[in-house]
């Protein structure tokens, strides 16, 4: 473990959605690996050196893990975890789910088993805390938000 968080240096950079569809259900990622307990992610992953922001890599990541358009908006949150190696600092915008077709997803997650399962899971805002969602400071952001996130989200899709 890194001792300093101020000297360590920033190994990984990713960008997430907190991804909310029609209904007002947050849209994760369930993930399963032997010997490990199946906990939730919201989908997104590493900024990589052509996006040209971490909106546009939030984007991609949609599309790849999850088939996934949406209308990205704001930076909600930005957490920062120590590795082994330095820092992992993860930014998550808030995001409304346009559509989603499986059949786009051409991430690496779906062509190699050994990753274990990641399958598409809509779970109630009023029903998270009965997931285990990580990072925690996620969840406890989400959970700590959600009439705001829902009152920002949902106006644009409900009649």
């Amino acid at each position: 473990m890194v001792a300093s968080t101020e000297v360590a240096p920033i190994v990984r950079r990713s960008a997430r959605a907190v991804l909310v569809d029609e209904a007002g259900r947050l849209v994760t990622v369930k993930r399963t690996k032997p010997g490990i307990a199946p906990y939730w992610t919201t989908p997104g992953g590493g900024v990589e050196a052509e996006d040209s922001s971490y909106v546009a890599a939030v984007e991609r990541e949609l599309l790849e893990e999850l088939g996934a358009i949406a209308a990205v908006g704001r930076q909600l949150i930005e957490v920062t975890t120590l590795t082994n190696s330095g820092k992992s600092v993860q930014h998550f915008f808030v995001a409304r789910l346009v559509s989603l077709d499986a059949a786009l997803r051409s991430g690496a997650e779906h062509t190699d088993a050994s990753r274990g399962g990641y399958e598409v899971d809509r779970i109630p805002l009023d029903e998270l805390d009965d997931y285990d969602l990580k990072p925690a400071q996620i969840k406890d952001f989400i959970m700590a938000n959600r009439s705001a996130l829902l009152a920002d989200l949902l106006p644009a899709v409900l009649p």
